[in-house]
């Protein structure tokens, strides 16, 4: 199940190139892995727009609807949290001129991608096991072969080099003792306008100020034990916008029993630095959640919950959410699409 949802292929992808110097639009028609980032694709998608660039070098990027997209961000989750409606083709357009570097970090190549893979594996290493020394000692052929098979999306070998790095699973299907019992969460935030009955209707954000990040870690067993559900994982990360009495729900009476947790790190947040998140985006994601519980009133509420292309059920098992819709950088990307509350309590 984890190797097939993680392999699963994004709609097609319809690439047009764009230049202020090029006035024929060429278009293009991919597949491209859920998993996989955008600058993967580019030795597949620029051969077909060699003979329209202009003399000049390459600084590549995309942009969705005038929205440059950010290169660190898997595929999948780009199209999850920008297309509230799921858009197929997916429309893309690919530039290799004019890069906004006041808004976009410059990717050059695949070799950021790979290194910012690897720190991000490292975070989520530090998160699980309180340390990353599995990920720091990985030998180069090792970790060659971790990222070859990454960027060529063969999960098979993905899956036999990674599973020594002793990162889960979790939960029933567990081989393993956890360190800490925390599970690296990477929650994106996107407020829909209002009258927003039917998500076709949905406008296109023009700015990724209106997207708000929360990069936090959610422990996998409440304090009885128990191996909780999804949706009391959401309320550890959004305690605002769900009841707070728990339901029956809330937990999974499966005993921790040769999981306990054997100690870790004292702090929620990591230190491992992926150089993804910037404080500023930290503290806007801080500012929004504490001025939701300052508002007397419920201003925003939960529309739609979506991991991996899935509304999840909120009441399985969180560990089952973990094992089979994670990235292979083992974060769980979850896209939270929210809208002004009907009656605002």
């Amino acid at each position: 199940m984890n190797v097939e949802v993680n392999n699963k292929m994004s709609p097609v992808k319809k690439f047009r190139c764009a230049h202020s110097q090029i006035t024929i639009l060429l278009m293009h028609l991919i597949l491209g892995p859920r998993i996989g980032y955008l600058p993967l694709l580019v030795t597949v998608i620029k051969p077909h727009f060699n003979d329209t660039l202009p003399p000049g070098v390459d600084s590549v990027w995309f942009d969705y609807k005038g929205l440059p997209l950010k290169w660190y961000i898997p595929t999948g989750v780009l199209f999850d949290l920008l297309c509230a409606e799921p858009e197929r083709p997916w429309n893309l357009t690919v530039h290799f001129r004019g890069h906004p570097g006041e808004i976009l970090t410059p990717c050059g190549g695949e070799d950021p991608v790979k290194w910012s893979f690897i720190n991000s594996l490292k975070e989520a290493a530090y998160i699980i096991n309180g340390n990353c020394k599995n990920v720091m000692n990985m030998s180069q052929t090792d970790q060659s072969e971790l990222w070859q098979s990454l960027a060529k999306g063969n999960m098979e070998s993905y899956t036999r080099v990674s599973s020594r790095l002793k990162l889960g699973p979790y939960g029933e299907d567990a081989v393993m003792r956890m360190s800490t019992g925390r599970i690296p969460i990477r929650l994106y935030l996107r407020i829909l306008g209002e009258d927003v009955d039917d998500l076709e209707d949905v406008t296109t954000i023009d700015s990724w100020d209106s997207i708000s990040y929360i990069n936090r870690p959610v422990e996998i067993h409440n304090e009885e034990g128990h191996y909780i559900t999804f949706k009391s994982a959401m309320r550890s990360l959004l305690p605002e916008f769900f009841d707070d009495e728990a339901s029956a729900f809330d937990h999974v009476l499966v005993p921790r029993g040769d999981y306990e947790i054997d100690g870790g790190i004292e702090n929620a947040e990591t230190t491992v630095a992926s150089g993804l998140m910037t404080i500023s985006a930290q503290k806007k994601c801080r500012d929004f959640v504490s001025m939701q519980s300052q508002s007397p009133k419920k201003v925003n509420e939960i529309k739609l919950i979506r991991v991996q292309g899935i509304e999840v059920d909120l009441d399985i098992p969180f560990f089952w959410v973990v094992n089979n819709l994670k990235n292979p950088e083992y974060f769980l990307h979850i896209c939270v699409f929210m809208v002004p509350a009907l009656n605002p309590a």
